[in-house]
């Protein structure tokens, strides 16, 4: 059991990694990761325009992925983001705000990036859900 959790944080930290890569190439600045508080985390906080996102990335492991047909597998990443998940995130974006002194005029949303990789790390694809929490 304890390897499968440790491949499991490895999958996870390479798909943030990776997140991270990505949103940089799409112009956001990265703020904060890895905020975390006993009752939730934040994986990536970036701002890009004057809005501030709150990512969560979820990845998933694939031997291929067909980009026209999808995959075999009907598990979306996504799937893991449960309404007890959202409102958790929604209570530590309220204290990342407070804490950080960010004002609740201010633009800020919460999007999930899905990373699907394959066997040897490598990305096949990112798929971006944005303002998850309403």
């Amino acid at each position: 059991m304890e390897h499968n959790n440790k491949k499991h944080l490895k999958t996870g930290q390479i798909g943030e990694d990776l997140a991270v890569h990505y949103l940089k190439n799409k112009g956001f600045k990265v703020l904060d990761r890895n905020y975390w508080k006993p009752f939730g985390e934040i994986d990536i906080v970036v701002k890009k325009d004057g809005i501030v996102y709150f990512i969560e990335v979820k990845t998933v492991t694939r031997d291929s992925f067909d980009v026209n047909h999808g995959t075999k597998d009907d598990y979306e990443p996504e799937d893991n983001m449960h309404l007890w998940k959202r409102q958790r995130l929604g209570r530590v974006i309220q204290v990342y705000l407070s804490e950080k002194g960010i004002g609740e005029d201010s633009d800020w949303q919460c999007d999930v990036l899905s990373i699907y990789i394959d066997r040897d790390a490598k990305l096949l694809k990112v798929d971006r859900i944005e303002d998850i929490i309403l």
